[in-house]
């Protein structure tokens, strides 16, 4: 019998040209302080789209800048493209099979999107890793795109300090650096609508035009990103721990044999508060979001870009991924 493997073999991830800093954000919310933003969330700037600038143009951004990056990898090997997004281009065709003609992939290759927020790295490697499995794909393009900053009205001052733009893109093969073990992945659908964009689909197609303003001056509106911080704060730690034992479970490993952990990068203060609750030692928690911010999908594999340039991650590292669904989702990649 063949023992059937699937691994990462190769990470990218693209932003916007355009900036936003807290010192811009200060500028237009002169109640809060630069020092006050950067020690809350732990965010100095973050990357947003241009008007005419989509997901799937950042997600395109991060296939070029990996295979130019990879010039081993043929392009016509590709054989299926996964997309994961919550802003596609549009409700119809899907954006993998624009995205699959603009990279110039073979007309033989498998294409789909797949709608998820903060888990969404986590469920595509599972996707990735069954579609290997399966023998229906051998080498799959993971992409993630997201734009937050669409959805997001521009008085939020909460929201827009946290989130950014950005795309990535990972290659999934039956060889390359990082062996991908096994998945735990839950859901809640109850907490729907404490992370969401109510209207604009089939549900509520008008808009509601219901924007107001809180007693904090923070808007609130069914046709703008709301999200309804503290409950998914509480999500989030009851949420996560169970999460992690059933990861390391499945992967028939304990604490103590995990080299290194990467969490959706919500915020400074979230992640954290994690960190501490799962003491969960530091130097073996990896970060990376005061230059680029909340990126939703795109969190985990710029951690991941960005710790492997620095030749930071060895052994076991655990993947935690979590947030709007609600929906979470962990593994183990051996590197």
């Amino acid at each position: 019998m063949i023992l059937m493997k699937a691994f990462i073999k190769a990470i990218s991830y693209a932003l916007p040209d355009k900036q936003l800093t807290n010192e811009e954000l200060v500028g237009e919310f002169p109640e809060w302080s630069v020092d006050k933003i950067a020690n809350k969330v732990g965010i100095n700037k973050r990357f947003v789209v241009e008007e005419n600038e989509t997901s799937a143009d950042l997600a395109v951004k991060a296939a070029e800048k990996l295979f130019e990056d990879n010039s081993e990898i043929d392009k016509s090997s590709i054989d299926f493209v996964l997309f994961c997004t919550q802003s596609p281009d549009y409700f119809l065709p899907t954006s993998a099979c624009v995205i699959q003609d603009r990279l110039g992939l073979p007309t033989s290759c498998g294409a789909l999107d797949f709608n998820l927020g903060c888990s969404g790295y986590v469920y595509g490697l599972s996707l990735a890793k069954g579609l290997i499995f399966g023998g229906i794909a051998n080498n799959v393009l993971l992409l993630t795109g997201e734009t937050y900053s669409k959805f997001m009205h521009q008085k939020d001052k909460g929201n827009r300090t946290i989130f950014g733009d950005a795309g990535s893109a990972t290659l999934i093969s039956k060889e390359g650096f990082a062996e991908i073990g096994n998945f735990s992945l839950g859901t809640d659908g109850k907490g729907a609508e404490n992370l969401m964009v109510k209207s604009g689909g089939m549900r509520f197609r008008e808009q509601f035009n219901d924007l107001q303003f809180e007693e904090n001056g923070n808007p609130l509106s069914s046709d703008h990103l709301f999200m309804n911080g503290s409950e998914i704060f509480n999500f989030t730690i009851d949420a996560v721990p169970p999460l992690i034992e059933d990861t390391l479970l499945k992967n028939g490993l304990t604490r103590e044999d995990v080299d290194g952990y990467v969490f959706h990068q919500a915020n400074k203060f979230m992640i954290n508060f994690l960190r501490k609750k799962l003491k969960i030692k530091p130097d073996i928690f990896h970060m990376y979001m005061s230059e680029v911010g909340n990126t939703v999908s795109n969190t985990i594999p710029i951690v991941l870009s960005e710790k492997l340039k620095e030749k930071a991650l060895k052994g076991s590292i655990l993947l935690a991924g979590f947030g709007v669904g609600y929906s979470w989702g962990g593994c183990v990649v051996k590197i």
